[in-house]
């Protein structure tokens, strides 16, 4: 029993890890991307000029891979701890009250986490996947124009769409794993557990509100 719960906390830890880098990585990732609301010719010479140096950097591309390992080790941990924890209710009660007690999301957070998990894999194979083995054209500077890529994307509506949707499930998904990995990491104490509550509800909702405006202001206006 011992070494079950050691391996469950082990696999919590990392959980709580790679999620707060991943964190830690939005706030970098919308940062870049709100270089799409610029005046039009600035932006599309400066996004383009952002992601080029980004893909020749050897410092980010380093980074970059650290994040693809969190991506999977994160989906891995996950099923894991899900699948470990279904198998371990040997005992099931009639009547079950953790709808009392618990959010709708903290119940739901295997299906956030695979709406978010196919959305990373369209996200990847529309973005990342053309500009690394595309053929996108070049802009004046003789960058890769991805600029042109993602304003022709979100000029889909259904796309636009479904990005919002999207971010509105990644939301809920980070405000139950930021107050988890809190909890997770030993940090989620009473004298300040408010202010923990506050900055992740700020988190969330700036964060995805931030990324779900993007398209929606290229869609518009671009």
């Amino acid at each position: 029993m011992g070494q079950w719960k050691q391996k469950t906390l082990t696999r919590k830890n990392w959980m709580a890890f790679t999620g707060l880098f991943l964190c830690f990585f939005l706030v970098i990732h919308l940062l870049g991307n709100l270089q799409l609301m610029l005046p039009d010719e600035k932006a599309h010479l400066q996004f383009n000029a952002y992601s080029h140096l980004l893909s020749g950097n050897i410092i980010i591309k380093i980074i970059s891979w650290v994040l693809y390992a969190s991506i999977i080790a994160h989906v891995i941990y996950a099923v894991i701890i899900t699948l470990t924890n279904k198998r371990s209710r040997e005992v099931k009660y009639h009547y079950d009250k953790r709808g009392e007690v618990s959010k709708w999301y903290t119940r739901n957070m295997g299906l956030l986490g695979t709406i978010i998990f196919i959305f990373l894999v369209i996200h990847f194979r529309d973005f990342w996947y053309v500009y690394k083995f595309g053929s996108l054209p070049l802009d004046e500077q003789g960058h890769k124009d991805l600029y042109k890529l993602v304003v022709a994307v979100y000029s889909e509506t259904w796309y636009v769409l479904v990005y919002v949707l999207c971010m509105v499930a990644l939301c809920y998904h980070l405000l139950h794993g930021f107050f988890s990995a809190a909890r997770t990491l030993g940090v989620y104490h009473p004298r300040y557990v408010q202010w923990i509550r506050v900055f992740g509800w700020i988190y969330s909702v700036g964060i995805c509100a931030g990324f779900a405006w993007i398209p929606v202001y290229v869609h518009f206006l671009k």
